[in-house]
């Protein structure tokens, strides 16, 4: 399936919508999620929290969307946070130079350019505005921050762009009323907000948007000293290097060969790698790009971008960078803070090792994968622990007792699982619309279910069917999902 058929599925069945959508002046960048697009997100988040947070013993925050001024003066956004923009001279119309070009000439434009080297591309590639064909202006730039006024004086402070920061200037407290060892894992799932030029693509570029973010505080001079590397260490990647070569190899095997810098970084690739495997993305779809030094952050020295190959092109999903200890000394620098910790009696200002996660774009990603046709039926083949609903319950017919007895089972089962409850339509039909939207599980109930207390069991990727004992539903809903 490509762009156009998850789109289609997204809005009919209600995963996600333009915000605002009955009026003509909705802005652009902002979407909301439906009842499907809340259950598919909770899930993804909840197995986020199982298989990397809780499983490494990280600990969870959830932090102000609104921060101070001075947080990003530190954090350099308000100096650096900014997007190239040309103009139109007639129409006005506003472009991100960027985009422009790699749009024109086919090749990937580095973000550190100067303003003028954007100027001399523009002009070389003789590009014109794209609604009236008239000249472009000079190149400028434009800060992505969403400024917030505070109080009857209007302090100003800022929405963050990115939710890191948070888990930054929290750090102090965190590291006294947790007792922090390192390493340690600090996250953070919630919104950030960028306002973006020109969002496209519904959910893969929006203007609020949420990340699930990970920074990992650690001594860098026990990088290679972590016991956790045996359980990845078998697990493959594949590395995009910066000679645009594919290296396939285990996590061992690159670290060995000098592709991977140290366990401790592999350590974690690889822990986004068995997550997105987990959670129904193919390997031969997915690579981690290692960003050549113009292309990555200036405070970074390693920074691995996970991707996966859509209809759309490579996608980014997930930022992998070693921060050093740029933020935290910012933060230092500006609060006036001491922010060392003691690490096996020694003194240290943790380094940073983070993996910012785009929420969004990994649902899209994860449903493209998973959605296709299968015969005359269109199915949503998401693993069981991520569909919006467990399963679905169906009386065969609203006559006699049927409803009543279908809605015990119902009740019986909606505080363990996601359920849901359809009476109306042919068992066919039924049937197919839980299917387009990766309900794994679906519940028959006829008249003889009253009798001999029994339900058919139909399994949504095989469409088998089985008849289960009511007091045994649980039972198999669960080895279900276990598998």
């Amino acid at each position: 399936m490509n762009y156009d058929d998850i789109q289609k599925l997204f809005l009919e069945k209600g995963f996600f919508f333009p915000s605002s959508e009955i009026y003509s002046d909705a802005p652009a960048g902002f979407w909301d999620y439906g009842p499907l697009g809340v259950n598919f997100r909770n899930k993804f988040i909840e197995s986020w929290r199982k298989n990397i947070v809780r499983r490494d013993n990280m600990i969870e925050i959830d932090g102000s969307q609104i921060l101070s001024k001075n947080v990003f003066v530190a954090s350099g956004h308000l100096d650096n946070f900014s997007d190239p923009i040309v103009r139109c001279s007639e129409c006005n119309s506003v472009y991100r130079a960027d985009r422009m070009i790699t749009d024109v000439s086919g090749d990937m434009i580095s973000e550190k350019l100067s303003n003028a080297e954007y100027d001399e591309k523009i002009k070389f590639l003789d590009i014109k505005c794209l609604k009236c064909k008239n000249s472009l202006s000079s190149v400028s730039r434009f800060n992505m921050m969403y400024d917030v006024g505070i109080g009857p004086k209007g302090d100003t402070s800022y929405l963050r762009p990115e939710t890191c920061q948070n888990i930054f200037v929290d750090f102090l407290r965190l590291s006294k009323t947790m007792r922090i060892k390192l390493p340690i894992g600090i996250a953070q799932f919630g919104k950030s907000f960028r306002n973006e030029i020109s969002p496209r693509q519904s959910i893969l570029r929006l203007r609020e948007f949420y990340q699930a973010e990970i920074e990992v505080f650690f001594n860098p001079n026990n990088v290679d000293v972590l016991d956790e590397f045996s359980t990845v260490s078998d697990c493959i990647l594949n590395i995009h290097n910066s000679d645009d070569k594919i290296i396939t190899a285990t996590c061992n095997e690159l670290v060995n060969r000098g592709v991977l810098p140290n366990k401790f970084i592999a350590y974690y690739l690889g822990l986004v790698q068995q997550f997105y495997t987990r959670n129904g993305l193919s390997l031969e779809k997915t690579r981690f790009r290692i960003l050549p030094d113009d292309d990555r952050a200036f405070y970074a020295t390693h920074s691995f971008d996970f991707e996966v190959l859509t209809s759309v092109g490579w996608l980014e999903l997930v930022a992998c960078n070693n921060r050093t200890d740029y933020d935290l000394s910012r933060h230092q620098k500006i609060s006036g803070k001491d922010l060392h910790i003691l690490d096996n009696e020694e003194k240290v200002l943790p380094h940073v090792f983070e993996i910012s996660m785009g929420v969004d774009r990994s649902l899209y990603s994860i449903v493209e994968e998973s959605y296709h046709k299968d015969g005359d039926r269109l199915l949503l083949s998401l693993k069981p622990g991520l569909s919006p609903f467990d399963v679905a319950i169906f009386p065969l017919s609203n006559k006699n007792d049927l409803p009543s007895f279908s809605k015990q089972i119902f009740n019986d089962l909606k505080l363990d699982f996601q359920s849901f409850y359809d009476s109306s339509g042919s068992i066919g039909r039924r049937y197919r619309r839980q299917d387009e939207i990766g309900t794994p599980i679906c519940i028959t109930i006829d008249f003889d279910s009253i009798e001999n207390n029994d339900v058919t069991i139909r399994y949504r990727d095989s469409m088998d069917q089985i008849r289960v004992p009511v007091s045994e539903i649980k039972n198999k809903l669960l080895e279900h999902y276990n598998n």
